[in-house]
């Protein structure tokens, strides 16, 4: 509900980055700014080397030998011509894709349904000993993952007919899908496999558990559409966080806060395209970096780069919510439940989910190494960077400095005096 206050405010573009430089003022915007880019970045090549590993398994399993490194080749070349596309193209697809990964779950949630009837539903995943017991943490942790990404509706508010309505719509509408869905289907899950047995199952299916709940349930077609679904999320998940960490390249050059150059806007699609194309080049050579290492594709690439932008959005969300509590402050006005109570309680837990994600890192990588158990630091070395080239711009480009994030507020921006129209002449040289 905060972010959604904030998204009304910002409408146009930012994110993050606009919603903290709302709130909370210039310097922590260009912090937040630069540790979404990371974010974005990490998550975006994380996944990219889950959707080689993944699908070099199902092409495995039905008989096709390819390596991983091919397989991340292709997704990684189709993400770079949709990126470099208009969002329209892209959301297409994604929402073509979303539709068969929710139409193939929820012909299993009404198998389990039919066989099991209202038993399918056990009562006692809601029994407060089971809720409150051994794993809650962990459990939690994986909850609020399953979240990331909910708040990119408002980097696309420049695309958006009416960004204002839009964007906190989609805001509420990806909240409800995700909570809704996610949990029913999971519910559904332990009541198929049956709430006394189902830790043992799941730890040793560990990741095959719905592919044999899908084989049982929808018979081996069902199965099989489970595989491919697995591979075209993954590819779909890696597609909208390179999107959003090109929108978040463009608004950061935009305020000077990277190279001018990434602000450019394609005169036919309107996309960020030369953002697009950075990003793209980025995330293709550290995959390739890591394939001429030697190193595998999940244990090493997707849970170290997957896990860093994890815990960097899941802050950010944090610091988004804390953002709308101080523009409460700042302006003395707003509701008392939307600006002021729901912000507070999405602020206390997002930032238990930072301590049980840090806490947790190494289970959420699933690596015992020390480097990936360090990566974390990462975090606050670039948000205390930003928070150093804003100190810098201040004293330096006072100029500069007053426009940072000033673009992405409701409030009207001041015309540009003459000094400023020079310093920006300046910038341009």
């Amino acid at each position: 509900m905060g972010y959604a206050v904030s998204a009304r405010r910002t409408g146009g573009s930012g994110g993050f980055y606009a919603s903290v430089a709302d709130g909370l003022g210039r310097p922590p915007a260009v912090a937040a700014g630069y540790v979404a880019l990371l974010s974005y970045n990490c998550a975006t090549i994380g996944l990219a080397g889950a959707l080689g590993y993944f699908t070099q398994l199902v092409l495995a399993a039905h008989g096709l030998t390819v390596s991983w490194q091919w397989c991340a080749a292709v997704g990684l070349v189709l993400m770079a011509v949709l990126g470099y596309r208009e969002i329209a193209l892209s959301a297409r697809v994604l929402a073509l894709l979303m539709l068969g990964e929710i139409g193939v779950l929820a012909a299993l949630d009404v198998a389990i349904l039919a066989r099991h009837g209202l038993h399918a539903l056990p009562t006692a995943s809601f029994s407060p000993h089971t809720a409150a017991g051994h794993g809650v943490g962990v459990s939690l942790m994986f909850a609020f993952v399953s979240f990331i990404g909910f708040e990119s509706a408002a980097l696309y508010g420049k695309e958006a007919k009416d960004p204002r309505r839009s964007v906190p719509r989609a805001t509420y509408v990806a909240v409800t899908l995700i909570a809704g869905f996610y949990a029913l289907t999971s519910w559904l899950a332990v009541g198929a496999v049956g709430s006394d047995n189902v830790r043992e199952v799941a730890s040793k299916q560990m990741g095959d558990l719905f592919f044999v709940l899908g084989d049982d349930f929808l018979g081996k077609a069902g199965s099989t559409g489970l595989q491919i679904l697995l591979c075209t999320s993954l590819f779909a998940a890696t597609l909208a966080l390179h999107s959003a960490a090109g929108r978040y390249a463009q608004v950061l050059a935009g305020d000077g806060l990277l190279p001018g150059s990434l602000a450019a806007e394609h005169s036919r699609y309107r996309s960020p395209h030369r953002a697009s194309l950075a990003q793209s080049a980025l995330t293709a050579v550290v995959v390739a970096g890591f394939a001429v290492a030697g190193l595998d594709p999940y244990a090493d690439l997707t849970t170290s780069m997957l896990g860093l932008g994890t815990l960097g959005i899941v802050a950010l969300q944090a610091l988004a919510a804390l953002s709308v509590l101080g523009l409460r402050v700042r302006t003395g006005t707003g509701h008392w439940w939307r600006e002021t109570v729901a912000p507070l309680l999405g602020f206390a837990g997002l930032a238990a989910s930072v301590w049980l994600v840090v806490g947790n890192f190494d289970m959420l990588t699933g690596s015992p190494s020390a480097v990936i158990a360090a990566l974390p630091w990462l975090l606050p070395l670039v948000a205390a960077g930003g928070l150093l080239y804003a100190a810098r711009l201040r004293t330096a480009h006072p100029a500069r400095y007053r426009l940072l994030g000033t673009r992405h507020t409701a409030e009207p921006v001041p015309a540009p005096s003459p000094a400023l129209s020079g310093d920006r002449h300046a910038r341009s040289q």
